[in-house]
């Protein structure tokens, strides 16, 4: 077996809409299908370089210590969107969050707060505008209230897709309204590449990071080049506290996603 959810996840709704059920994967089958999907996502769609430990299927170290949150559409008993979650116990198990492969967080290990990490969020295709966004961010925040945390952080992704300009354009932006305090900067590993650059006004934000910040989260410090995912990750951080007071009124909104 892969990983497994903790006795306290066995696969009890965190919440429903319709078909949709948002829970903690807990059996192998379903454990795999998150695993599946992520790489159907960011391998087959994206091109992203994975290291995987099995063949289709985006398995990396941290996984063996995550839990993988999950909306199946009860329909066909299929996985449709997935994150995975990283306590700060089990990062201490497991020795790190995945955010410090990619940065120097000691400020933010600084506040000596309880954090909930968020990363490989995705959606299947033909999902991608529905409730299924919105759902998993439901459970995200169900599993905040149950862990008693006090932040959530994680990477946010800028696809280089369009080029190291439009990332830059949009660093540019996120530094003029969303950059947190210098006391909790952090710093990338990996610089973004400047070579080309020629920024522009015309700024259209990644749906994910566009969402984190409509919920209050703030941008840590300068992006990191991550080469394997061809993509530009920023660090997010978010106060539970202000998740929770804006969950209700923006999570059901299509505005938000």
């Amino acid at each position: 077996m892969i990983v497994s959810a903790t006795n306290t996840d066995k696969c009890t709704p965190l919440h429903h809409r319709q078909s949709l059920v948002v829970s903690i994967a807990s059996s192998e089958e379903d454990i795999h299908q998150c695993l599946r999907l992520r790489h159907q996502v960011f391998a087959e769609e994206m091109g992203a370089q994975l290291e995987s430990m099995r063949a289709g299927l985006d398995y990396d170290y941290f996984d063996g210590y995550a839990r993988q949150l999950m909306v199946k559409d009860s329909r066909t008993d299929t996985v449709i969107a997935t994150t995975r979650l990283l306590s700060s116990r089990t990062a201490e198990l497991a020795g790190a969050f995945y955010s410090e492969t990619e940065f120097d967080l000691h400020n933010i290990f600084a506040l000596n707060a309880r954090l909930l990490e968020v990363g490989r969020t995705c959606v299947e295709e033909s999902h991608r505008n529905s409730a299924a966004l919105s759902l998993l961010w439901r459970g995200i925040v169900r599993i905040a209230m149950i862990d008693d945390v006090d932040y959530l952080i994680g990477c946010a992704s800028i696809p280089l897709n369009q080029s190291f300009s439009y990332a830059h354009s949009i660093m540019r932006f996120l530094k003029e309204q969303h950059f947190a305090s210098d006391d909790l900067r952090v710093y990338p590993r990996h610089q973004l590449p400047l070579q080309g650059v020629q920024e522009t006004t015309d700024v259209i934000l990644p749906t994910l990071l566009k969402g984190y910040l409509r919920l209050g989260a703030k941008i840590c410090g300068d992006a990191c080049y991550d080469d394997n995912f061809n993509v530009a990750d920023v660090f997010i951080l978010l106060q539970r506290e202000c998740l929770e007071r804006r969950f209700s009124r923006h999570l059901d909104s299509k505005s938000v996603f």
